[in-house]
């Protein structure tokens, strides 16, 4: 089955990389061109009712200068900009957690793109090789380092995200800075030389002491807090107690029951039950994936009414 209902993975740009050195054409298409204006939050300029206000080019004068060219939509150029750099009026802001929950797959996919370049930007400051101050080119993809020529390009740190059972139990953990009651599937960064299978056996040994004996990939969500790549796999281990040493608070096996009234309940902060990881979160659609099998399993196992 594949995962489904995360977001950041669907309806998205034409990035139209071509453009990015195609000064006349970007100008061309600025006039009508949609622009996402970010705070120094991250959060996106909207109306009263939490809906995107991405001013017209027109609307906003000049030509796209500095703004990042994100890509085309049915003809529409999408650029994105600091906000202070323009002179508008915002009657409200919203963070990009909450605008992936409430907003079409689209929008909310245009407004992580810009959140991400953008963060990548202002953390960019000057050339890692020399200490030279940077100009951006390719409309905002390159950070040019003015002292000794070397390019900088936009960072992605890619991460494993894994469904851990043992063939009965799912593996969770928990950050101590997480809500009460909180537990996710067991997520940490690639080393370099590392597979990401290797990847995955290290980090859920680091941090649970669990032995994987395999795993399989199902897909990646892409994850700009900042600037992440996280690549979803299902594994099996062995049915290892869980032990932790600081990186996680806590790690339990759970069972299909517990995950299964977990997900009855949703996000019911005031109850007392566990609680799982966002709906937006490719690591809420790996659980549901493990208990969606673990369900048809149980079905298959139960005889029908003439006994077989």
């Amino acid at each position: 089955m594949p995962l489904t209902g995360f977001a950041f993975a669907g309806d998205t740009l034409d990035r139209a990389d071509a453009l990015r050195d195609d000064t006349d054409a970007l100008t061309a298409l600025w006039p009508a061109a949609r622009v996402m204006l970010l705070d120094d939050d991250g959060r996106a300029m909207v109306d009263m009712d939490g809906a995107l206000l991405a001013a017209e080019g027109a609307s906003l004068g000049g030509g796209p200068g500095a703004s990042l060219f994100l890509g085309l939509k049915d003809g529409v150029a999408w650029f994105a900009a600091h906000a202070r750099h323009h002179a508008v009026q915002a009657p409200s802001w919203l963070d990009l957690r909450r605008a992936a929950a409430a907003w079409p797959a689209f929008t909310s996919g245009v407004f992580a793109m810009a959140r991400a370049l953008l963060h990548w930007q202002s953390s960019t400051r000057f050339c890692s090789a020399c200490g030279g101050a940077i100009t951006f080119r390719r409309a905002g993809y390159i950070a040019h380092c003015t002292q000794c020529g070397k390019d900088h390009y936009p960072r992605v740190d890619p991460a494993v995200i894994v469904a851990v059972s043992d063939g009965e139990r799912l593996l969770l953990g928990r950050q101590a800075s997480w809500p009460p009651r909180r537990y996710s599937v067991i997520a940490g960064f690639v080393e370099p030389g590392e597979t990401l299978e290797q990847t995955v056996v290290r980090e859920v040994l680091e941090e649970t002491q669990v032995r994987v004996r395999d795993c399989r990939y199902l897909g990646a969500q892409p994850w700009p807090f900042p600037g992440a790549l996280m690549l979803g796999f299902c594994a099996d281990a062995e049915p290892d107690p869980p032990q932790v040493d600081g990186e996680l608070e806590d790690a339990r096996w759970f069972t299909f029951d517990e995950i299964d009234a977990a997900l009855a309940g949703g996000d019911d902060k005031a109850g007392d039950g566990l609680l799982l990881s966002p709906s937006i979160s490719i690591a809420r659609a790996l659980i549901e994936h493990w208990h969606a099998g673990m369900r048809a399993a149980r079905y298959a196992r139960i005889p029908d009414k003439t006994g077989h």
